[in-house]
């Protein structure tokens, strides 16, 4: 894809940079919050875990049952407002949030739309909670990288 997109800019004119400079759309603050939400069946029980991180050292998690009838999307918007809640709580200005759900990344930043009812007022909640920070950023993981939050949220079935 890369090598696709360099050939184009060579043959439109359009000035490139060097992979170094988007290899990351942008710098890690010193905190970073990992959310994740499951369900058993979906809809079904459901769990949130989110876990926050200050310079690379978990400081903060917990998983939390986020319902009988719960969905894929509102678990994962659970894990999102339990982590920011705590990050409010905490009074942390700057942040960094990660998901492996690119329905809920995409939401936050809004790229996509949220056509979901259900999943509205959830969005909603976020956001306003979000317009706490001075700096946020949400980026999407893919799973591997979200190990710690995805075994909190499997807690939360446990409990």
């Amino acid at each position: 894809m890369y090598n696709y997109y360099k050939y184009m800019c060579y043959k439109t004119g359009v000035k490139i940079f060097p992979e170094s400079m988007y290899a990351s759309p942008q710098p890690e603050t010193d905190y970073v919050l990992y959310f994740d939400g499951c369900c058993k069946s979906n809809p079904g029980p459901g769990g949130a875990g989110a876990v926050l991180y200050y310079k690379g050292e978990e400081i903060w998690g917990a998983s939390k049952f986020v319902g009988v009838r719960a969905t894929n999307n509102t678990a994962e918007y659970g894990g999102l407002i339990l982590g920011l809640q705590e990050a409010v709580i905490r009074e942390i200005r700057e942040l960094t949030v990660r998901g492996d759900s690119q329905l809920v990344i995409k939401q936050m930043r809004g790229e996509y739309q949220v056509k979901s009812d259900r999943l509205l007022e959830l969005h909603h909640s976020a956001k306003s909670i979000a317009e706490y920070f001075e700096n946020i950023s949400f980026q999407h993981v893919y799973r591997d990288k979200n190990k710690r939050a995805d075994e909190l949220s499997n807690m939360a079935l446990m409990k």
